[in-house]
């Protein structure tokens, strides 16, 4: 997933008993690696590209590898659905929220923003209970405080991303929160046909205004061949994380997201000549920290449930 992706789990219900997890640990990690050097490979782009063009380049990518993957793995019919209007309006939400992400990347730094995406599972325990009807544990209050605390600190004033741009990251994890809750209501899908359909209204909306994109900005031989590099760190990484989470269940992998935050420092710094201060610093970690909690919390129970069946 790009930096709005990370918790997104479609459409997969189980994993084989034989060792899941290290079957799709390295699975999991290399996406991550992959939507952290999209994330990276979009803020050096969108500083001279349009930014329709780098977020079609992306959403492009994606399908030429994950349909492919689909038709392979469930078949030719594998893009029917039986819930066609909630798989449109979700691929929406992620269209939504990567355009708000990519914009926001060009004003603000690498880390700092993507720590902001995080606030996305935050959104979703606040809005689980109008939207699914769950009612949010004492521990999972504890955890959105704390990432609400982590963001304060992250925006106080003086900060490198006490910037007007920051509201298209709000924009971002809002449209990513939708995103996931809607997510959790295809999960008797295929996970092939979800996952085809994730990028479907980015590719098609964006091909349709291609033209007067284009326009805007020419690329040169070297942003041609980022562009396609963009597009193919999104397939990869769409394709391993779905693997892994075939092999593995949710809950066991979902806290290992948060390691983004290392490649997401690490490509600032290399790139982009930008390391967070100290009290940024401290925002992303008290925000990082949160929503690991947050995921123990949802392993914790899924361990619960797990056993309460048998």
């Amino acid at each position: 997933m790009t930096g709005v992706e990370r918790a997104a789990r479609p459409g997969v219900t189980g994993a084989p008993p034989a060792h899941p997890f290290a079957r799709a640990l390295p699975l999991f990690l290399f996406a991550g690696l992959c939507l952290s050097s999209l994330d990276t490979t979009a803020k050096y782009l969108v500083r001279d590209h349009s930014l329709l063009l780098v977020v079609w380049a992306r959403y492009t990518g994606q399908m030429l590898v994950v349909t492919p993957f689909a038709l392979h793995r469930a078949g030719p019919n594998f893009w029917r659905t039986r819930r066609l209007g909630l798989q449109l309006v979700r691929s929406s939400m992620l269209l939504i929220a990567t355009v708000s992400f990519f914009a926001a990347l060009r004003y603000l730094p690498l880390a700092e923003a993507s720590a902001i995406t995080f606030l996305a599972p935050i959104l979703i325990v606040l809005l689980s209970g109008p939207l699914l009807g769950e009612r949010p544990t004492l521990g999972r209050w504890i955890a959105s405080i704390t990432g609400f605390i982590g963001i304060l600190i992250l925006l106080r004033p003086g900060s490198s991303v006490f910037h007007p741009a920051t509201l298209l990251l709000l924009i971002t994890a809002l449209s990513n929160a939708f995103y996931q809750i809607l997510t959790r209501k295809l999960l008797h899908e295929s996970a092939h046909t979800t996952l085809f359909y994730s990028a479907l209204v980015g590719m098609l909306l964006l091909s349709l205004a291609l033209p007067w994109t284009i326009g805007d900005s020419t690329p040169t031989w070297r942003g041609g061949a980022l562009i396609l590099l963009l597009g193919l760190f999104a397939g990869f990484g769409h394709w391993a994380m779905i693997g892994a989470f075939l092999r593995a269940p949710a809950s066991l992998l979902t806290p290992f997201t948060y390691l983004q935050m290392v490649w997401a420092i690490g490509y600032g710094y290399l790139i982009f000549d930008q390391l967070p201060d100290r009290w940024s610093a401290v925002g992303m970690t008290v925000i990082v920290a949160s929503g690991l909690l947050l995921a123990l919390q949802e392993r914790q129970q899924a361990l619960l449930t797990s056993r309460h069946r048998h």
